[in-house]
């Protein structure tokens, strides 16, 4: 445990550069104590680390000095041969960069650990996609990604669902995300940091004027809390439904899952159908959502969505029983 901690400190260092005594702590989730003892250390094994006092201290390697040592366990060297999806490497320019790590990271590995991670690529396989859907073609990827990795203005013209629907932003970009194989760049306008989906790019030119970054922005807990908001404003009603057995067990393969978790939380009643409530964005989509289960399904409110799905109802009839 001790020697994997070192490991730990030396590779913190080597990465990130000076580091303070409580951060290291925290990271690696000792108390300042320990640090200093494991600083004692490795000053004993010959490893060139230094440290300075005041508020701007803090410890650090000596310029130059890198480590051999790389700390991986069989299950982390594993884990890396899945964390990269070979699909969205491509699509950013970095395929052949990806397939070279792997390769240096294999030939670095010992043989034990090298046959774990070369049979943990032969038998998982990561497919980003949605079912039933093919991958959005994004030609500006890799300009907008350029624009990402370097921290320069990107100016765009964008093509919206709403009126106008082509305008033109400058936008600083800070981060791309891939969900369901479609790519969205989260960038701040003149205003607010707001999300666009790179394949309604039109038309993308990368400044050579850099930008600050947000002080403190993390991408991942952006996106988290945009997906959040997003379905706030996206389910604005709702509707009380009931289901046959096999409408519910058939249910969550026609919606999104926030609307199949609100109807597991459904009652019986006498007749053993189940009746739920369940969020909805629009009389509109709603409807064309719950046609989709035929016979299993009843509305029984709004009163509303109720007469529109009679409605299509009657429709259908009309065509195919004349």
């Amino acid at each position: 445990m001790r020697a994997s901690r070192l490991v730990s400190l030396l590779l913190l260092l080597q990465s990130k550069g000076r580091l303070t005594a409580q951060a290291l702590a925290d990271e690696l989730e000792v108390s300042v104590r320990t640090i200093y003892r494991d600083v004692e250390s490795l000053h004993a094994a010959g490893v060139p680390l230094y440290g300075d006092a005041g508020p701007s201290g803090g410890y650090q390697l000596l310029d130059g000095y890198r480590t051999r040592l790389t700390g991986l366990t069989e299950q982390e060297a594993e884990s890396l041969f899945l964390a990269g999806l070979p699909g969205p490497a491509a699509e950013l320019g970095l395929g052949d960069a990806v397939a070279a790590t792997q390769l240096k990271l294999m030939a670095a590995l010992p043989s034990s650990m090298r046959d774990r991670a070369s049979r943990m690529a032969t038998r998982f396989h990561l497919d980003a996609p949605a079912w039933y859907y093919d991958p959005e073609r994004s030609p500006l990827l890799g300009v907008v990604a350029d624009a990402v990795w370097r921290e320069r203005l990107l100016e765009v013209s964008y093509r919206r669902w709403r009126a106008p629907e082509d305008v033109t932003r400058v936008l600083r970009p800070l981060g791309l995300v891939l969900k369901a194989g479609r790519w969205y760049l989260v960038a701040q306008g003149s205003t607010r940091i707001s999300t666009y989906r790179v394949s309604q790019i039109q038309a993308a030119t990368v400044s050579e004027e850099s930008f600050p970054r947000p002080e403190g922005f993390d991408l991942a807990a952006h996106w988290a809390a945009s997906l959040e908001e997003f379905q706030a404003r996206q389910y604005t009603g709702s509707a009380v439904i009931r289901l046959s057995p096999a409408g519910r067990e058939a249910f969550g393969s026609h919606v999104l899952p926030v609307v199949a978790r609100a109807a597991e939380e459904s009652v019986v009643d006498d007749d053993g159908f189940f009746v739920a409530t369940i969020p909805i964005e629009s009389i509109a989509h709603a409807t064309g959502m719950l046609l989709r289960l035929g016979g299993e399904v009843e509305v029984l409110e709004p009163g509303e969505l109720r007469e529109q799905m009679t409605a299509a109802v009657r429709r259908l009839a009309s065509i195919y029983l004349g």
